[in-house]
């Protein structure tokens, strides 16, 4: 049941060292390319990084990224960044990473003419930024489920976002294509206990 998949799902971040088999992370990937998006764009590309120094290199990216944020910090705040910035770079030990990109929708303005206001061309320029995002996002929702399913362990990490630039370099990302996340990937080392969850009453509000 999907509903048991979604409750046992915990995000992990200790693994152990064989690699999975790229038949599962090709399922992983077919999962998530059923998500919906829309105008059925498919804004969504993901790549598979196995190379020891390519992850290394992605982790000193954003070490050093986050000792540029920490001298900016009041002193009293640096440890306390530092400490919870080491989850930033949890990724390093993984022996997959998977990097899934998005791309901005530009199915409207592609047929607007130079006479539209510049608040509507404003709106609909974040209008398809959010659609490009939001598909992408709901197929890592997919793709981070049917991780679990299959025995591994995976996790959805934006801190290394502080380093985005480095990144995008590293690893040659289009310029007509964003990061939407690192997600490292292998057979768990670790059991992570659930999370606390807002109640559905909490969250929900109706309309009427």
């Amino acid at each position: 049941m999907i509903d048991d998949i979604m409750r046992a799902r915990r995000s992990v971040r200790v693994f152990r060292p064989e690699p999975p088999p790229r038949d599962l992370l090709l399922r992983m990937v077919e999962a998530a390319i059923t998500a919906p998006s829309a105008s059925n764009q498919q804004p969504w590309r993901y790549l598979a990084i196995t190379n020891r120094t390519v992850i290394r290199d992605l982790a000193l990216a954003v070490r050093e990224a986050v000792e540029v944020v920490v001298t900016h910090l009041k002193s009293s705040r640096k440890a306390a960044f530092r400490e919870y910035s080491d989850s930033f770079t949890c990724f390093a030990e993984a022996p997959v990473v998977l990097a899934p990109l998005w791309k901005r929708s530009s199915l409207l303005s592609n047929l607007l003419d130079n006479s539209l206001p510049a608040e509507m061309r404003a709106t609909i320029d974040r209008m398809e930024e959010t659609t490009g995002l939001v598909g992408s996002s709901l197929a890592l929702g997919h793709l981070l489920l049917m991780a679990h399913e299959l025995g591994l362990g995976a996790t959805c990490m934006t801190g290394p976002h502080l380093a985005d630039d480095r990144i995008r370099a590293i690893l040659e990302v289009p310029e007509t294509w964003n990061l939407l996340a690192l997600v490292p990937v292998g057979y768990p080392a670790e059991t992570p206990g659930p999370t606390p969850r807002k109640p559905a009453e909490r969250v929900l509000r109706f309309i009427e």
